[in-house]
């Protein structure tokens, strides 16, 4: 059974890289250790460029909403504030009633039926 050699842990975090490239030359276990950072790095910088693409898709997404929503209640605010007759008839109900039509209504304002 082989030892474990800890020393590539040092060297990527303490050492010089001449000192740990001579050493993953001698070592096998270290070399293995290298080689799957190698691997898993290079995945990295694979996938990097399509994870920073979804991110700025999605901030993409976030500024066309908020300048949609900015937009509507711009113009609903617009309107509502020129048109005085729409905020009397959406807030005091000064609508046609069905007197106002020429029907007979009780006291409640409802159709008299006879």
């Amino acid at each position: 059974m082989k030892e474990n050699c800890n020393k590539y842990e040092i060297l990527t975090n303490f050492g010089s890289e001449e000192e740990l490239l001579a050493h993953i030359e001698e070592c096998e276990i270290c070399r293995a250790e290298h080689e799957k950072i190698a691997a898993v790095t290079k995945l990295i910088q694979e996938a990097k460029p399509y994870y920073l693409k979804q991110k700025q898709n999605f901030q993409k997404l976030k500024v066309a909403c908020v300048m949609f929503l900015t937009l509507f209640s711009g113009v609903s605010a617009g309107v509502l504030n020129y048109n005085y007759k729409i905020i009397d008839t959406l807030s005091y109900y000064d609508g046609i009633t069905i007197e106002d039509m020429g029907f007979p209504t009780d006291e409640y304002g409802f159709i008299m039926v006879d």
